[in-house]
Parts: C-alpha cells; sequence; structure tokens
C-alpha cells in the first residue's frame, strides 16, 4: 500500500465508482445502437450494483476482494474503451483515471505497471482508437508507473530509517543498562564497602568505650579522618556521575578540565600534556572517551594510592592515543598485557575494559607493583 489509507479514501473512491458506471449507463443509453445496448446495459448494470455494495458496505477492501474489484474496474474499462463511440472514449479516459487512483492507493507498484501496460496494449490494438484516450492512457499511466516506484522507493527507505533507528534506540538501551551497571558496581566497591567499614568500626568503638575510654577516644579520632576521607571519596563519586561538560568537538580542552577538576577534588597532583586543536570528534565518542578518563582517574584516587598523576592525550596517523600514569602502589600482578590478554586471563578493571571495546579501542596495561601503573589506550579515528 503505497499512501495510509485513512477512513475517507475508501468511501470516496467507492462513490466515485457509482458515478462513474451510472454515468456509463447514461451515454449508452444515449449513444449506443440498441442491437449492443442490452448486454451492454447488463454489464454495466451488474457493475454498478456492485459498486453500490461497496459504497453502502463503507469499508476499506484489501486481499482477494480488493484485487476482484480491481480486476473488475479494469474489465468495465476496456467494455468502454471497446465501444469505439466518441463519448464513451472521454468517459473510458476518466475510468482509467480512476483505475490508477486505486491502484496507487490501496495497491503497490505491481499492479500500477499491471495496469497501465494492459490498457496501453489494448489501446494500441483498438481499431478506431481515440486519441484522447491514448494519450491519457499512456501518459498518465507512464506518470502513475513513475510516481508508484517513487513511492516505493521511499516506503523502502522509510523502512531502513526505521530500523537504523530501532538499532540506534537498543543500542542506546543497553549503553544505558551497561552503565547502570557500571554504576551499580562502583557503588558497590567504593561508598558502599565504605559505609559498611564504617559501621563495623562504629560497633568495635562502642565495645572499646566500655572496657578502655582513652583507647576509645584514640580509636574515635581514627574514625573520624577515615569518615572524612570517605566523605571525599563520595563526593569524587558523585562528581564522575555528573554529566560531561563537552566543548563542541575539542576533546583535549575539555579533558584538560576534567582533570584540574580531578586535582582540585582529590588533592592528586595531574600533570596533563596535549595541544587544544580541535579533533573533531563526534559528540557520542567524546562522552565516551571523557568518562573513560574520569573513571580511570576515579579509579586512580580510589585504589591506587597515588601522589601524582600523569595524562597525555595525542592525535597520530594511527588514531588518537590516551594515556594515564600514576606512581601508586600498582595491581598485584607484573607485566605489560594488551586487551585481549587482561580478558583472557580475567586482570584489570573490567569497565575500562568495556568502554575500549565499545569505542573498538586498543588497550594496554603496565603494571609495576609498588611504582604504580601506566594505561594506554589507541582509538582509531576515521
Amino acid at each position: 500500500m503505497l499512501f495510509t489509507v485513512n477512513f475517507a479514501w475508501p468511501r470516496y473512491l467507492a462513490w466515485a465508482r457509482v458515478a462513474l458506471a451510472g454515468a456509463a449507463l447514461l451515454l449508452a443509453y444515449v449513444f449506443l445502437p440498441s442491437s449492443s445496448a442490452p448486454v451492454f446495459y447488463g454489464l454495466l448494470g451488474a457493475y454498478l450494483l456492485g459498486g453500490l455494495f461497496l459504497a453502502f458496505r463503507g469499508r476499506s477492501y484489501t486481499g482477494m476482494v480488493g484485487l476482484f474489484a480491481l480486476f473488475v474496474d479494469t474489465v468495465c474499462f476496456l467494455i468502454v474503451a471497446g465501444t469505439r463511440v466518441e463519448p464513451m472514449l472521454w468517459l473510458a479516459s476518466a475510468l482509467f483515471l480512476y483505475l490508477l487512483t486505486e491502484a496507487l492507493v490501496f495497491y503497490s507498484t505491481v499492479e500500477v505497471v499491471v495496469i497501465a501496460a494492459v490498457s496501453a496494449v489494448f489501446c494500441a490494438v483498438l481499431p478506431d482508437g481515440s486519441w484522447v484516450l491514448e494519450r491519457t492512457v499512456v501518459i498518465s499511466g507512464a506518470l502513475a508507473c513513475a510516481f508508484a516506484a517513487t513511492m516505493r522507493r521511499q516506503k523502502m527507505e522509510i523502512a531502513r530509517l526505521k530500523e537504523r533507528a530501532g538499532e540506534a534506540e537498543r543500542t542506546a538501551e543497553k549503553a544505558g543498562e551497561n552503565e547502570r551497571v557500571r554504576i551499580a558496581s562502583d557503588f558497590h566497591d567504593g561508598p558502599l564497602q565504605s559505609f559498611i567499614s564504617l559501621q563495623m568500626r562504629l560497633e568495635i568503638l562502642r565495645k572499646l568505650f566500655e572496657r578502655d575510654f582513652d583507647a576509645g577516644m584514640q580509636d574515635l579520632k581514627q574514625l573520624q579522618t577515615l569518615a572524612q576521607t570517605q566523605i571525599r571519596d563520595l563526593r569524587t563519586f558523585l562528581h564522575s556521575m555528573r554529566p560531561v561538560d563537552v566543548d563542541g568537538a575539542n576533546l583535549i580542552a575539555t579533558a584538560r578540565r576534567a582533570a584540574e577538576s580531578f586535582q582540585k577534588e582529590s588533592g592528586i597532583p595531574v600533570t596533563f600534556l596535549g595541544t587544544d586543536s580541535p579533533l573533531g570528534l563526534p559528540q557520542e565518542m567524546t562522552l565516551e572517551l571523557l568518562q573513560m578518563l574520569r573513571e580511570a582517574l576515579h579509579n586512580v584516587q580510589k585504589h591506587a594510592g597515588a601522589t601524582r598523576v600523569a595524562v597525555a592525550m595525542e592525535k597520530t596517523d594511527r588514531g588518537l592515543e590516551i594515556s594515564i600514569d600514576d606512581n601508586g602502589h600498582g595491581f598485584g600482578f607484573a607485566g605489560t598485557y594488551t586487551l585481549e590478554e587482561l580478558e583472557l586471563l580475567r586482570l584489570g578493571p573490567a569497565s575500562l575494559k568495556r568502554r575500549a571495546r565499545s569505542l573498538n579501542a586498543d588497550l594496554t596495561l603496565e603494571s609495576r607493583p609498588g611504582r604504580g601503573v601506566g594505561l594506554k589506550f589507541r582509538i582509531p579515528l576515521q
């Protein structure tokens, strides 16, 4: 179906059929010879009754019933065109335009082409045909076929766009789900564990006060320091959840501000290397890269115990290279590993590995126990 068929189209076309059938009966009565009139009256009368039935039915007809109606309309056109009487040929032109409209509204390109081809061949072999009918059939038939083909291409393009929109929606839902999983994992490993630890220390402190007040006071001071640390960690966690402020397509300038904000929040000095030249990246990729950088810095604060961090961004012929190095205590393993090796051995931060896969990036992790960790991402740019 090339058009969206609303409630009015079937009714309009049904009553147009009735009007054309009535006009054909009237013209036959006036212009046809009496010898052929009875047969013609019978055919047109049956056509008029069928048209009235469909008009009063008032519903869209599709499937076999609709195709049969289209076939009957075509036969009626051929019968009227075959009379070779000038006024009837003018009516045949109107019937042909009605046929094309019906086929365009209710059916596909195939039906339009078949009707135009059959009608053109019939008019070509019709002796003493009318030039009005022949030109109407050829010109309007060609235009209708071209219009039907165009509408078919547009319909296919709309279907492709809908499919792509559905894929984009599914991708966004999956990304949102992955982000929720990451947030839940980070909250479980960070603030939640800290509050559980705080609860356990408070219970120990209560028992300690019952036995030794001075020792309890000393432990209370340590607990206060722990609470301050947890508040700072929680603020950092909440900061990492804020939407990334993207400065157009200038990733490096925005990343520099993110590093400065991390240094202010955590108190860990950050050295940032990178030019401020725009990279022209898509906004989705820019957001993902910035979130990856903030997550890597958050991991440094939460797990590394580092006193300084170095961040570098550089665009090369092989893509965008991002490195994050710290001088913390490192992982419990030593060596340099690729993303594939980390996944095979189940080593390294899972969320950063997941983000590297989503960006189709190469990831290299160098662990130096007691001397820090080096992370390097290489993101291909097209």
